[in-house]
């Protein structure tokens, strides 16, 4: 039960990040497909696979394309120190990968 909590909290952490920026968020229920969230700003579309972990690294076995139904899909994981990166997908995920998720709001959406 806990792992379906801290995976809840991540996924809320970040529907609300693209919120507070302008974004029009959906959340996927329970495992209907490949992603969890998709934000929609300004003709922009992204879907977002939402992970969390307390390891210093995550080793991801999901979707790996880049574009999900010809939009860009991004990985999306949070740490247990509270540093939240997107990343293109990849098996290997650590702390110093990617970008911090509210940079890469802030440039993406505009």
């Amino acid at each position: 039960m806990f792992n379906k909590m801290k995976g809840y909290r991540a996924e809320r952490n970040v529907k609300l990040s693209f919120i507070k920026r302008g974004w029009k968020v959906v959340r996927a229920g329970g495992s209907l497909g490949e992603y969890d969230i998709i934000a929609f700003k300004n003709g922009k579309c992204i879907f977002l696979q939402i992970k969390s972990t307390n390891k210093r690294k995550f080793y991801y076995y999901g979707y790996m394309e880049k574009d999900y139904a010809g939009f860009p899909f991004k990985l999306v994981v949070h740490f247990r120190r509270g540093r939240t990166v997107v990343v293109a997908p990849q098996k290997i995920v650590s702390e110093n990968d990617g970008e911090d998720i509210d940079s890469f709001i802030e440039k993406y959406g505009s």
